[in-house]
């Protein structure tokens, strides 16, 4: 999934970032209330964590304007202020989670999960697809009850399509849910990680369709 961290400490961020990518998640990293305003006016995005000592506005202000303005995506509040009344102020605003600093990133990636499956609609923490399962807890995939070894990208790229498996994913689409700012990505990056995929998983689990993009098959 692809996630926005609005931080401006940036050990705390490094740490996170590199947690988050651990999980299979793409992640931009915004580091004041300017710059996540204008991310978050992208629309691009399944989760938000948001810390809310920020320079230039604060988290608060970033997160009233940005459910205002009609953002959806969950937002998870990791921030060092821990008063109750603080906590009060960030659920009211629209926050979805809070997480007191510092914290522990086992918490923080289950309480990710936790809030992606409640957008998704998923209520089960695995999902499944004919003879394939992937277990987001436990970054894990097995074919047949058998794991699978997947480098992060495939495993990325199978979280995507397995948690819609009807639908067609354009290229560009996903590009933007395996990748984030900053991170190079070859013309044909997609097409490799298909076919890295699909010799670990049967070339038939996934679908092209021409001129469109990419889909799990149709179970019969």
């Amino acid at each position: 999934m692809r996630v926005l961290l609005i931080e401006d400490d940036e050990m705390i961020a490094e740490t996170v970032l590199e947690s988050m990518r651990r999980e299979g998640h793409a992640v931009d990293w915004a580091k004041d209330g300017r710059e996540a305003e204008l991310s978050l006016g992208n629309d691009l995005y399944d989760l938000v964590l948001l810390d809310l000592g920020l320079p230039k506005k604060d988290g608060l202000q970033v997160l009233n304007e940005y459910r205002r303005k009609g953002g959806e995506a969950p937002v998870l509040i990791m921030t060092a202020r821990d008063a109750v009344t603080d906590r009060i102020g960030g659920l009211d605003s629209g926050a979805d989670d809070y997480l007191i600093k510092p914290f522990d990133l086992d918490e923080l990636a289950a309480r990710a999960r936790a809030l992606l499956r409640r957008r998704t609609g998923q209520k089960q923490p695995v999902y499944s697809h004919g003879n394939l399962s992937l277990d987001p807890a436990a970054h894990e995939v097995t074919m047949d009850g058998a794991p699978l070894a997947l480098v992060p990208r495939e495993y990325a790229l199978l979280h995507v399509l397995i948690e819609q498996p009807t639908r067609v994913f354009p290229k560009h689409e996903l590009e933007d849910r395996i990748y984030g700012w900053g991170e190079e990505v070859g013309s044909n990056a997609i097409e490799v990680h298909v076919h890295s995929l699909r010799r670990k998983i049967g070339p038939e689990q996934i679908v092209t369709v021409r001129g469109v993009g990419y889909r799990l098959k149709r179970l019969e």
